[in-house]
Order: structure tokens, then sequence, then C-alpha cells
């Protein structure tokens, strides 16, 4: 395959979580054309597993669905310099209160290639020591435990769909649950 030119990188909205672009892109046949790319700078999210084997979600509304989610315990870089396993044990302890010194890389994901760049990785935590929530302002964060089995119902049945998530629980099924 040849490899596409990008002539150009327009900013169109600088957001407080992402930046939007339109790129003008020359084709291997000479055409040009527009791609959009959302500009993301990256996030850390974590499995957090309870001594008896649960996994910890929160629970939270996201105003792009206009409901609440179930997810894992996740959020964004505080700058593209961060380091991920940095920002996965601050969003363990903000959303769930849940400290942990054992945290090891499960994966890492792009969450939307046509148009995005966002890579999170994720971690699973494990020796969960018990700590005080400390949400964002704005933020209301619940958190639940489940079984991995209970989890995977939850997908299938639509309740959880969120990428990240179902991600991180099927490749710690894989990994753990043997």
């Amino acid at each position: 395959m040849e490899k596409l030119n990008r002539l150009s990188r327009e900013l169109v909205c600088k957001g407080s979580v992402i930046d939007y672009y339109h790129d003008t892109i020359e084709l291997p046949d000479g055409k040009k054309v527009k791609y959009d790319l959302v500009d993301h700078k990256g996030a850390a999210a974590v499995v957090p597993v309870l001594d008896d084997g649960r996994l910890v979600m929160v629970r939270q509304y996201r105003n792009a669905l206009d409901r609440e989610t179930i997810e894992i315990p996740a959020g964004g870089l505080n700058g593209r310099e961060e380091p991920t396993l940095d920002a996965a044990k601050r969003e363990l302890s903000e959303e769930t209160g849940f400290i942990s010194d054992n945290l090891e890389l499960l994966i890492s994901i792009k969450t939307t290639v046509a148009f995005c760049n966002e890579r999170i990785d994720i971690y699973v935590a494990k020796d969960l020591k018990p700590g005080n929530q400390h949400l964002d302002d704005g933020e209301y964060v619940e958190y639940e435990a489940y079984t991995v089995d209970e989890l995977i119902e939850k997908i299938y049945r639509l309740e959880i769909q969120d990428s990240k998530t179902i991600c991180a629980i099927f490749a710690y099924k894989e990994k753990y649950c043997k």
C-alpha cells in the first residue's frame, strides 16, 4: 500500500479534553481529501481486583450517552508526559478510594482509530487497601464489585457498552482466570 501524504493540519476547535483538527491528505493518485482528527492526550484505566476475586467497577453519569454507565476506573493524563502508571494509581484512588502498590500493565488500546488517536493503558491492581474516595469537581461516582462472569453477562445484556471496560474484562479473564 502506498503511503498517504499529510499536507496540512488545521486546528478547528481546542477543547478541555480533546482538540479537533481538519487534515488535508494527498492520496496516491494525487487527489486531496479532508480527514477529521480528534487529538487526545491519552488516558489510563485500572481493573481493581478485590482479595475475593471480584472486580471493582464505577457507576457514573456520562453526558455523551445521557445515562449512567458501569466502567472500570479511568481518566485522562495530566499532560502527555505523565506516566500512565501514575495516572492509573490516581484514578483508582480518586474514583474508588482504594490504593495499591501492585499494578501491572494488562493491555493498551486505541479507542477509535478511524478519527481519534486516544490511547488508554489499562492496568490490573491487586492487594487493594481501603482509603477515601476523592472525586474531581462535578464527578459523582459510586463503586460496586462484580465477579468476572457477572460482568460478562452484563456485556452480553448490553448493560456494559464502554469499549475500554469490555476490552479490560475480556483481557483480564484471558490472562488471570484460567
